[in-house]
């Protein structure tokens, strides 16, 4: 059975799906975003699947596309923001090198600007991002075995901390 060699974490805004994408590229490996399973899965995008189904079937479609990538995927792996929410899903990532990409409600919110498209930020987008925050931050420092804050660094930067600390920590 394969095991990704890294699986990122964080909420929003945090830039988990481009830090994958250079992490991937820098090591030589494959990239895979479980969001994108879900949309390529359901065939639609994720604001539409909340809408026409509601979260608690995006959330069924998530956690089947986090337990397919995690047995299947031995490059770098991005999770939703909202996947770690799920008790499977925190169980089957004891064990995993998982990074929290840590980000703070003031970078969160210039990253994501009016959250269109994201269907958790409908209403006050500074207000649903705090809530999220402070919500699943202690979930993902639960399931981390490394943490990398990324506010006011750019996405290499971010990349190279996570390579030293896995490199560093492969010695």
């Amino acid at each position: 059975m394969s095991a990704p060699r890294v699986v990122l974490v964080g909420p929003m805004g945090a830039g988990k799906t481009t830090v994958a994408g250079l992490l991937a590229q820098r090591w030589g490996v494959a990239v895979r975003d479980t969001d994108h399973d879900v949309e390529a899965s359901a065939g639609r995008e994720i604001s539409e699947i909340f809408v026409d189904d509601g979260e608690a079937a995006f959330r069924e479609l998530e956690r089947k596309a986090v337990a397919t990538a995690l047995a299947e995927h031995d490059g770098v792996l991005a999770l939703g923001g909202g996947a770690v929410l799920d008790p499977a899903t925190r169980e089957q990532l004891a064990g995993q090198t998982v990074v929290f990409l840590r980000v703070g409600l003031s970078d969160a919110v210039k990253r994501v600007g009016l959250g269109v498209g994201r269907p958790l930020l409908l209403g006050n987008v500074r207000a649903r991002i705090k809530a999220l925050l402070d919500e699943r931050t202690p979930v993902y420092e639960a399931v981390a075995t490394h943490t990398v804050t990324t506010d006011a660094r750019s996405p290499e930067e971010v990349a190279d901390e996570v390579v030293a600390l896995l490199e560093g920590a492969a010695r």
